[in-house]
């Protein structure tokens, strides 16, 4: 082969790296766009939810019981700004005690029995959501190629929100039956 032939390729190959390093860098700022929209839904929910359970604490506690509408209140709090910086275990906690409500709740407006209900199920959705983008960005920023050319830069890879997010013993809708899923 003549020199030219090799300079072409080597040009072609060159071309092909730049191609794809665009490329990459492009999907990879779309991902951490993904991963930002993704965890601003998912904070919203949250913070919807505890607003709810908050609510639910401090207009009807004969409802829930006193004792319960105490905890709710305080695991409300806690999730909208925890007190030790781990907003996984007191997502959870509000969670669990979400879960353990009666499925039947005398008192309770209609509407906000659907509102705790859509906005849990909204909650896992939106965690689910989260979680995919952060994994396709990993996915993307861990390949070999990608390491090698340090296309992510200095920025910190996303973090995985885990959550126990089940929806068993949730209660539903206006009749407050419970859904039974995942």
């Amino acid at each position: 082969m003549t020199p030219e032939v090799w300079l072409l390729l080597a040009g072609g190959l060159v071309l092909l790296l730049l191609a794809w390093t665009v490329w990459t860098l492009v999907r990879l700022s779309r991902l951490e766009a993904r991963v930002a929209r993704a965890w601003t839904t998912l904070d919203t929910q949250l913070q919807r939810r505890a607003a709810l359970a908050e609510e639910l604490a401090r207009h009807y506690p004969g409802a829930v019981g006193e004792e319960r509408a105490e905890y709710l209140a305080a695991f409300a709090a806690d999730a909208r700004m925890p007190v030790d910086g781990d907003r996984e275990l007191a997502e959870n906690l509000l969670g669990r005690e979400l879960r353990e409500l009666p499925e039947a709740l005398p008192g309770i407006p209609a509407a906000l029995r659907t509102d705790l209900a859509g906005t849990r199920t909204r909650v896992g959705l939106a965690r689910r959501f989260y979680n995919d983008a952060v994994r396709d960005t990993a996915a993307l920023r861990h390949r070999r190629l990608s390491r090698l050319m340090r296309l992510h830069g200095s920025r910190p890879l996303p973090r995985y929100f885990d959550i126990d997010d089940r929806l068993d013993g949730v209660p539903t809708g206006a009749d407050g039956a419970g859904q039974r899923g995942r």
